[in-house]
């Protein structure tokens, strides 16, 4: 269950303020009071055409794509059908409101394993777990600026997984966009076949100032307010966010990994999600 807006911070000094588990019976949506879906191919209004990245699936609020495993797991599979259109799942936390308190952090954190495929058959899967900046809900406009946190990325059925930190200005800038402030390719044997915990920290803390990376526990990505203006920092970091979870179907990524989703490409691969939190901790006052 979610943590009520008055929850106490625990003996480790951080307070949940969401927590999923997706119990519940197989087959069956996540819950409607934490989650919704993303349908279609962008946005309302459609500022950004295939969700801006290329991407070719159409997402859906069908269980065939997006559904408890009925063993406490949320799926998501990309389904194809007969005439080869790929349909798939994105789903997003109702709440926007995720901020770390003034001086004090925010941790994002979900126990993920990647879809099980690999090789010719995993040709464009781009499996993601991440976040935007509230700001992006008025008018769903106003990225990279507004603030991308890219917990987890993988591409094509590797072995590796990325983290990004997007901000700033739509070229160049100090979050190099397009392509952001990137991990690059971090190795990840088993990502696949077993759960692993990703995490990320925002952390307002007078002298720390900065976006971390974990995988299982170990800090393998950083970016510090240090790395840009103040105001560029500011509107990437410092307001409410919500959180991501989707797999989508090929796209600018895959096609950069060198791998088109193509005819080879098996469907019905799921992303399982055992657990998503979210935590923020004071500072001190």
């Amino acid at each position: 269950g979610a943590a009520g807006p008055g929850a106490a911070p625990g003996a480790d000094g951080w307070t949940r303020l969401l927590r999923d588990d997706f119990d519940g019976p197989a087959g069956t949506p996540p819950s409607a009071v934490n989650w919704l879906h993303d349908l279609g191919t962008c946005y309302p209004g459609c500022p950004a055409p295939q969700w801006g990245t290329g991407e070719v699936e159409t997402m859906t609020d069908s269980t065939d794509n997006v559904r408890l495993d009925g063993q406490g797991a949320l799926e998501i599979v990309p389904t194809r059908d007969k005439d080869g259109r790929w349909s798939s799942g994105r789903i997003e936390t109702r709440r926007s409101d995720f901020a770390p308190p003034p001086g004090g952090a925010l941790r994002i954190e979900a126990s993920i394993a990647l879809p099980d495929v690999t090789g010719e058959g995993a040709a464009g899967y781009w499996p993601a777990f991440w976040t935007l900046g509230a700001p992006l809900r008025d008018g769903y406009t106003g990225w990279p600026g507004v603030g991308e946190l890219d917990i987890m990325e993988s591409v094509n059925g590797r072995d590796t997984v990325f983290a990004t930190m997007h901000c700033g200005v739509l070229e160049g800038g100090p979050c190099r966009e397009p392509a952001g402030l990137t991990s690059g390719p971090q190795p990840c044997d088993g990502c696949r076949t077993a759960f692993h915990s990703y995490a990320v920290e925002v952390d307002l803390a007078p002298g720390a100032q900065e976006v971390r990376w974990y995988l299982d526990g170990r800090v393998y990505h950083r970016v510090g307010a240090d790395r840009m203006d103040p105001g560029t920092w500011r509107a990437a970091v410092e307001h409410g966010l919500f959180l991501i979870l989707n797999v989508a179907v090929g796209g600018s990524l895959p096609l950069a990994d060198g791998a088109v989703a193509g005819p080879v490409t098996e469907p019905g691969h799921a992303m399982r999600v055992d657990h998503v939190t979210v935590s923020a901790r004071g500072g001190k006052g």
